[in-house]
């Protein structure tokens, strides 16, 4: 997958570059500090990616994402320190929003995400079946878990997400981020009121800043007294000391 960067401070842009070294079958074609150097960036280049920060001078990062001309359209990974800007930021139809600063299990989560969706759509276009293919891929069929669907607000008013879909949640601040193999979601509530509405549910707490769905479990590691999963897709989740117990159970292990 080809990836363009766009940050105004170069130490992001180095830290970046640094984590995508790491990240196995990506090439960064590009940098840009601001959103017009961005736009002939992605025309020059057609990446399939794009790291968009919010906050620069002169033309934001939203409004960058707004005037993308190219067919077809990047997917898009905005990262800012603020997380108020999320609402703006899905609404876009952004793959995955990142708090600065950027964790590396979270990024690769991002482009993998990413480029999925990117498959997604490529097979979509060619069928002419996007939203079939994404509504197969994961909600399954009509359950007793449907009550337990979240419905997100956006600006055209509610998005369902299926429980079913949910691969892992996150604590941000104060929202959660709802994390789906094709996206995330961003919803305003606190952890305590979501395990109260999870409570035997296909979801269980890991951490006081995460629930986490067994079956997306693909290993279990052990570091002195810490417990670490680590999640289908690359995602590493800690476990918190007094959640140990309950999630073993859960996953079934001694």
């Amino acid at each position: 997958m080809r990836v363009l960067l766009v940050d105004d401070e170069q130490l992001a842009l180095d830290r970046l570059r640094t984590f995508f070294a790491d990240i196995a079958g990506v090439e960064v074609v590009g940098e840009a500090n601001d959103g017009d150097e961005a736009l002939r960036l992605i025309a020059e280049h057609r990446p399939d990616i794009v790291i968009l920060d919010i906050q620069m001078p002169g033309k934001s990062g939203l409004r960058t994402a707004a005037s993308i001309d190219v067919d077809p359209k990047p997917e898009l990974v905005f990262v800012t320190a603020h997380e108020h800007y999320a609402p703006d930021a899905f609404e876009i139809d952004a793959a995955d929003y990142l708090l600065k600063p950027i964790r590396f299990d979270r990024l690769r989560q991002a482009i993998e995400r990413a480029g999925h969706r990117r498959r997604l759509r490529e097979q979509a276009e060619r069928a002419g079946e996007l939203e079939a293919q994404v509504a197969e891929l994961r909600a399954g069929k009509a359950s007793a878990s449907d009550e337990l669907d979240f419905w997100v607000p956006d600006t055209r008013g509610q998005t369902r997400v299926p429980i079913d879909s949910i691969d892992w949640i996150e604590a941000a601040r104060d929202y959660v981020l709802l994390h789906t193999e094709v996206r995330s979601y961003l919803l305003r509530i606190t952890m305590a009121a979501l395990e109260e509405r999870l409570a035997g549910g296909p979801l269980v707490r890991a951490h006081r800043s995460a629930f986490v769905r067994p079956d997306r479990v693909a290993e279990v590691n052990r570091t002195g007294r810490r417990l670490v999963l680590k999640l289908t897709d690359g995602t590493s989740v800690q476990v918190g000391p007094s959640y140990i117990a309950g999630m073993k159970d859960a996953l079934g292990i001694a």
